[in-house]
């Protein structure tokens, strides 16, 4: 006997609400930062034992978007792990699809955001133009740059320009806009995105600089969500010792949880730390820090993660 799938919509204060397991939904197909875990070079104790035992859950920042009623799916970022993230994302939709989603959005030329394009190429898949979402000078470092530019020209890949604060419909009940950030903008600009669905309204902020540094407030921009997967690059100074903090000037989690210290309980259980260095004590449940940050109610983002919208 066949089962029919019930869709239920009702109307709350004008705003037309899901009812129904088929709602849309995001998924966490990523937590790490650009190099991964294990990563290359490292010699530390949190990278000794994966490389002979690699751990399936560590894969590089990226969430997917899945509208089972339209039967159609996104993934915000290609990462060096697209190709397993494309195959857990074809698992998680729950429904038949052909093998690459309906839209792939880049927020800036960084290793770990973009160069999973290059499994798109006539050396692996060869699609046959699939949607790459980007701002202006994203997308022109696609085009005039090799390896990219053949992408391109062969029209593995169609580039969509998408422009600040401008939506872009995925669906019937789905729409997503995106926003500059500050990050070290060498090869093009850098964004976040707002991920608007019938219920809920998702941040996705993977990059940025110190959030002094951004033209809008972050505690703002968390009380206008219900839900925020923001930069958890490294847990504080310890982490970068030998390193010029203005080479990679993101906010250490310290000082985000420091920000939101005077704010209520459910503005500190919106935030879910995101884009973990290897180094970051956060990649270990079991440690202080991880006991630190979930006892002052915040989240780390965690791998499969799923979340209604």
């Amino acid at each position: 006997m066949k089962m029919k799938v019930l869709l239920c919509y009702f109307f709350f204060q004008g705003v037309l609400l899901y009812s129904n397991a088929q709602s849309p939904f995001l998924v966490v197909l990523g937590t790490t930062q650009d190099g991964g875990s294990p990563h290359l070079g490292c010699s530390k104790k949190c990278c000794e034992m994966l490389f002979s035992s690699p751990d399936p859950s560590r894969k590089v920042v990226s969430l997917g978007i899945v509208d089972p009623i339209e039967k159609k799916y996104w993934m915000l970022e290609a990462t060096p792990n697209f190709t397993t993230q494309v195959s857990l994302l074809n698992e998680f939709c729950g429904f038949q699809h052909h093998d690459l989603p309906d839209g792939i959005f880049i927020t800036h030329a960084h290793i770990g955001h973009y160069t999973g394009l290059m499994y798109l190429g006539r050396e692996v898949m060869s699609s046959n133009q699939t949607p790459v979402y980007a701002m202006t000078r994203m997308k022109g470092f696609l085009i005039q740059n090799g390896p990219w530019s053949q992408l391109v020209n062969l029209k593995n890949i169609k580039l969509k320009n998408i422009n600040p604060g401008i939506e872009t419909k995925l669906s019937n009940s789905i729409s997503i806009i995106p926003f500059k950030v500050p990050h070290r903008d060498e090869f093009s600009e850098t964004v976040g995105y707002k991920i608007i669905g019938p219920q809920k309204t998702i941040l996705f902020i993977p990059d940025i600089d110190k959030w002094g540094k951004w033209n809008k407030k972050i505690i703002d921009e968390i009380n206008d969500v219900d839900m925020a997967f923001i930069d958890g690059t490294f847990y504080d100074e310890k982490e970068i010792n030998y390193r010029d903090i203005s080479e990679i000037p993101h906010p250490f989690i310290i000082e985000t949880m420091h920000l939101f210290k005077d704010q209520e309980p459910f503005m500190k259980s919106k935030i879910n730390f995101i884009h973990l260095n290897h180094t970051n004590p956060l990649l270990d449940t079991t440690s202080q820090q991880y006991k630190s940050v979930t006892d002052n109610g915040f989240s780390v983002a965690f791998f499969k993660q799923k979340v209604n919208l």
